[in-house]
C-alpha cells in the first residue's frame, strides 16, 4: 500500500513538472500570443525581434545613391524591400568621390546633405520607410531619393497586402489565438530596421521610422516597440480613437478592446517619449481628415511637433520638405 502511495506521489510530481515546463515553453501562446508574440491586457503588442537572414542584390547606381534589392523571411512570408544608400564620402559609379548631394564634379555640397551624416565617422542615419496602402516600394522611391539627398539611408518595404488591412479578418484570427496580419506588419518593419543596422555605413544607433497614411500607423507602433529608434515621422495619418469609443460605451467587449488597442497607434504614443514624435498633414487631405490627425497629435507626449501644409493631396508633397528636414535633423543629431 505504501509503495502505491509513493508511486502516485511520484507520478503527480512528474505531471506537475511537465505542466510547468509546458507553461514556460508555451505560456505566451496560452496568454494570447505565440512564443515571441504577445498582446498585454492593456492591448500593447510585444515582440522579441532578431536580425533576419537576408539576401541583397545590386540594382543600380543613380541619383547620387546606390539601390539594392533586399529579401528576407518574416513571420512565414518572404518580404521584398529596396535599400537605398546615399553616396556619402564613397566612390560612385565613375570612381570619383561623391558626397550625398553632389555629382562628383567638385567638392561642394548642398546644406541638407549633412542632415543624415551629422555624426561624422559613426555612419549615416537610416530610415525605415513604410508606404501607404496600395503603394509599392518602387512608387515610394521618389521620396526615398529625396531622403537620400539629405544623407539618409532607407529601406522601403512592399508591405503585406500592399499596406492594406482587414481588421475583421484579423479580429477573427486574434480570437483563435492566431497572429493577426497587422501585427506581422509591425514585426516586418522591426526586422527591416535590424537589416539597416547591420549595413556597413549605417550608424545602428540612429534609426528612424517614417511612414505615409497606413504606413504611418505602422511606423508609430514600430518606433514605440523599438527602444533603440531615434523617433518617428508620421505623414498624412491618424489613429483609430479606440479609447474614445470605449469611453463613449461603443466598445464593451474586453477581448475586442484589447485587439483594437493593439492595432491603434494611439495606444503606443506614451512609449515613444522621450524620443521625438512628428506629424505632417495637409489641411486639404483627400483621404484622412485634418481633424483626425489633430486628435491623434493631442494624445501624443512631448517632445512632439505638428506641421500643417496646404497641398491638395494625400501623402507626401514637396510643401512638406522644410518640416521633414527640420524634424529629421532633430532625430538624427
Amino acid at each position: 500500500m505504501q509503495d502505491r502511495r509513493i508511486n502516485r506521489r511520484t507520478m503527480a510530481i512528474g505531471l506537475l513538472i511537465v505542466v510547468v515546463v509546458l507553461l514556460l515553453l508555451f505560456g505566451n501562446g496560452l496568454l494570447g500570443g505565440g512564443s515571441d508574440w504577445r498582446v498585454t491586457d492593456e492591448g500593447l503588442l510585444q515582440y522579441s525581434v532578431s536580425a533576419p537572414k537576408y539576401q541583397q542584390e545590386f540594382i543600380e547606381e543613380a541619383d547620387n545613391s546606390t539601390l539594392y534589392a533586399v529579401s528576407f523571411a518574416s513571420r512565414g512570408k518572404q518580404m521584398d524591400a529596396l535599400l537605398r544608400m546615399p553616396w556619402t564620402n564613397r566612390s560612385g559609379a565613375d570612381g570619383k568621390i561623391k558626397d550625398s548631394n553632389t555629382n562628383g564634379s567638385d567638392n561642394s555640397s548642398n546644406i541638407n546633405s549633412s542632415i543624415g551624416d551629422s555624426n561624422k565617422g559613426k555612419g549615416i542615419a537610416g530610415i525605415v520607410l513604410l508606404p501607404g496602402a496600395t503603394v509599392t516600394k518602387e512608387r515610394e522611391q521618389g521620396f526615398a531619393k529625396y531622403l537620400s539627398g539629405l544623407g539618409f539611408a532607407s529601406i522601403t518595404l512592399d508591405q503585406r497586402n500592399l499596406g492594406g488591412t482587414d481588421q475583421q479578418g484579423d479580429w477573427k484570427m486574434f480570437l483563435q489565438d492566431v497572429e493577426p496580419t497587422e501585427h506581422k506588419m509591425v514585426y516586418d518593419a522591426l526586422a527591416a530596421a535590424e537589416i539597416l543596422r547591420v549595413q556597413q555605413n549605417v550608424d545602428p544607433s540612429r534609426i528612424i521610422y517614417a511612414g505615409e497614411s497606413n504606413g504611418g500607423r505602422f511606423a508609430i507602433i514600430a518606433c514605440a516597440l523599438d527602444a533603440r529608434a531615434r523617433g518617428v515621422l508620421a505623414i498624412s495619418t491618424c489613429g483609430y480613437g479606440t479609447d474614445d469609443a470605449v469611453s463613449a460605451g461603443r466598445l464593451t467587449d474586453p477581448e475586442m478592446i484589447r485587439f483594437l488597442r493593439s492595432v491603434d497607434p494611439e495606444t503606443y504614443l506614451a512609449k515613444i517619449t522621450p524620443r521625438p514624435f512628428a506629424m505632417i498633414h495637409s489641411r486639404n487631405d483627400t483621404v484622412i481628415s485634418f481633424d483626425y490627425a489633430e486628435d491623434t497629435f493631442a494624445r501624443a507626449f512631448n517632445p512632439k511637433s505638428f506641421h500643417a501644409v496646404g497641398c491638395t493631396k494625400h501623402g507626401y508633397c514637396m510643401e512638406m520638405n522644410t518640416y521633414i528636414e527640420e524634424e529629421l535633423k532633430k532625430m538624427a543629431s
